[in-house]
């Protein structure tokens, strides 16, 4: 396994762990010296996570949030609009989704999370340089929106729904 990898796969570990995880046992798993493990996390930070070393092992200091899936449906001309209710509300628009019934399911990360990014991405739109996945699903798509609290959450599908945005998933 390479170095790189290694640390990959290390960073999944810590992010996924309830625990801290302890360097001794980073080290058994990948087979390397305790002072590999310690060099590793350096680059690892180097990288910009923000591991924290504490007595019991290695944690992730994580900004806490949230996610959730909406299933929604709107115009072109709506579409600003519902990108902006969602960060308005303090929501980052992190994808967007379709599942067609030929090509199966598709995905593009958007990373829309100021009224500033929806306008470079509605620029984006607007120049023709393209289309949005929705207009293969006759407008149903589906958003992951990320915020810091559940609440937040709430705010954002309440809205969508006040606004027509939201679809039902129930059949």
């Amino acid at each position: 396994m390479t170095g790189s990898r290694r640390r990959e796969e290390i960073v999944s570990k810590i992010k996924s762990s309830e625990v801290p995880v302890p360097g001794k046992e980073l080290a058994k798993v990948y087979d390397v010296s305790r002072q590999v493990i310690v060099q590793d996390i350096a680059l690892i930070r180097a990288a910009g996570y923000d591991i924290i070393s504490t007595n019991r092992g290695y944690i992730l200091n994580a900004p806490h949030s949230v996610t959730r899936v909406f299933k929604v449906s709107h115009t072109d001309e709506q579409m600003e609009d519902e990108l902006c209710s969602i960060v308005d509300l303090g929501g980052k628009v992190v994808n967007v989704m379709i599942n067609h019934r030929i090509y199966g399911h598709m995905e593009a990360p958007l990373d829309v999370a100021s009224r500033r990014n929806v306008k470079e991405f509605m620029e984006g739109i607007h120049s023709g340089k393209s289309s949005p996945l929705k207009n293969i699903t006759s407008n149903y798509h589906y958003h992951t929106v990320e915020a810091d609290s559940e609440e937040t959450l709430d705010l954002i599908e309440q809205v969508l729904k006040e606004k027509g945005y939201l679809v039902s998933n129930t059949p």
